[in-house]
Order: structure tokens, then C-alpha cells, then sequence
């Protein structure tokens, strides 16, 4: 970990980060400037870890969804790929992502096929197709397979880690703290869901990551410190 910022050079910092948003990180490290730099620097780190590792994931999951969803679609002789499925198949909000991902893709003056399509969807239109309200539609004839490795093939067991995951990304896409969240729980749920895919992805994953090893450098943000007013660093330039 680097050493410590002199009071002076944090007071400044804060001044540029802006209270607002240092203001969390104040108060997870009772008041101190200098160690709440500190854990800003620490949650900016892991967050970019994070990323990193749910950006493999993400492109894994929804290539297995697709392909499932493909060969589910040509299973019911149906023309065209699986998003022109008939009307009552996906909900309006579903069909309106997917319409609007191949809207972009025109507008930059390409042709709207499959892959393209897939790589436009967000992670939240995925986690949304393993929501309960496909449990019939999709999950049962088609999604669960594309976890051969869960046993049973139960569809929470995949949705809820995957839902936390969403949610975590949007808050690190928000530069938002991520280092109150239980990120090693989180960790292991994308480990996990990953194996459900493929264990051979999850050994890629976890090759990768370097989530644990920042999980062990956190800065001890709850030690208590004697408090100082920022007041008292800005005299100090």
C-alpha cells in the first residue's frame, strides 16, 4: 500500500473529488481526510478489478443464452433468430431493448446481425431474460442449459447472484462505494455462476482476477483516528 498522503495534500484532494463525494468515505474513517483518501484510492482500485472480471463474465453468459436461445428457436422451425419469436414470448420491455440495440447498430451504418445484436444488449437485459417471469418460457425449454454444471437446475440459483452482479456494475459505472458491499461474497458468486457455465471459464475467470488480492490491502477504515476539522488541512497548503 503507498504511504499515507500529508494532511495538506489531502485537504486539496478532497477539494477536487468535492465533499459530496468523499463524504462516505469520511464517515466509514470517523472523519479522517487522510485515510478516507486513502479508501477512495482502495474502492477506485477494486472497483476497476471488478470490472475487469465482470466484463469476461458478462460476454459468457450472454453467449450461452444466446446460444440456447438459437437452438431452442430452430428446435420450433421458426424463421429468424429467437428475438422475432411470437408476440407474448418476450415482454415489451425486452423486445423494445432489442429494437433499440439494432437501432444503434444502423445508425452507425452496419448491418443488424446476430452477434452484433447480442454484443449491443446490456448486462440488465440478460439478467432480465433469468428473471421469474421467464421461468416457463425461456428458462424451462431453453436457459437452464446453458448451465450444464447446476444441480438442480434451479433458475434463482442463478438469478439472484446475477442480479447482485448487475447491480454492482451500475454502481461502479456511477464511480459509486463498492467498499461497504461484501465483494468477497460477490466475488464468489461470479465464480460461481461462471462454473454453472463452464469450468473452464471459471478457471479463466479466477486466473485473471485480481479481487482477492486487493481484498487483502483494504484500508483499515474503521480504526478509530482522532478527528480533525478538513478547516484545519486547508490551512496547511
Amino acid at each position: 500500500m503507498s504511504n499515507p498522503l500529508p494532511p495538506s495534500h489531502a485537504a486539496r484532494l478532497r477539494r477536487r473529488l468535492s465533499a459530496e463525494r468523499l463524504a462516505p468515505y469520511e464517515q466509514a474513517c470517523d472523519g479522517d481526510v487522510v485515510r478516507a483518501i486513502a479508501l477512495y484510492g482502495w474502492n477506485s482500485a477494486v472497483s476497476a478489478a471488478f470490472y475487469e472480471i465482470l466484463g469476461l463474465f458478462e460476454v459468457a453468459l450472454r453467449n450461452a443464452l444466446h446460444d440456447q436461445l438459437t437452438a431452442w428457436h430452430a428446435r420450433q422451425r421458426r424463421s429468424g433468430e429467437w428475438w422475432d419469436a411470437p408476440t407474448g414470448t418476450l415482454e415489451t420491455r425486452a423486445r423494445q431493448d432489442i429494437a433499440d440495440a439494432r437501432s444503434r447498430i444502423r445508425r452507425n451504418n452496419k448491418i443488424a446481425i446476430p452477434g452484433r445484436v447480442v454484443a449491443e444488449l446490456n448486462f440488465g437485459f440478460w439478467r432480465y431474460l433469468l428473471s421469474r417471469r421467464y421461468e416457463a418460457t425461456l428458462w424451462t425449454p431453453a436457459l437452464r442449459h446453458a448451465f450444464p454444471r447446476l444441480r438442480p437446475a434451479r433458475r434463482a440459483t442463478v438469478y439472484e447472484p446475477v442480479n447482485r452482479l448487475v447491480n454492482l456494475r451500475n454502481r461502479i459505472a456511477h464511480h459509486e462505494p463498492i467498499h461497504n458491499r461484501p465483494l468477497k461474497q460477490t466475488h464468489a458468486d461470479l465464480l460461481r455462476v461462471a462454473d454453472y457455465l463452464d469450468a473452464d471459464v471459471h478457471d479463466w475467470i479466477m486466473s485473471h482476477s485480481r479481487v482477492p488480492g486487493l481484498l487483502s490491502t483494504k484500508p483499515a477504515s474503521d480504526v478509530p483516528a482522532p478527528r480533525q476539522s478538513p478547516d484545519q488541512y486547508l490551512g496547511h497548503k
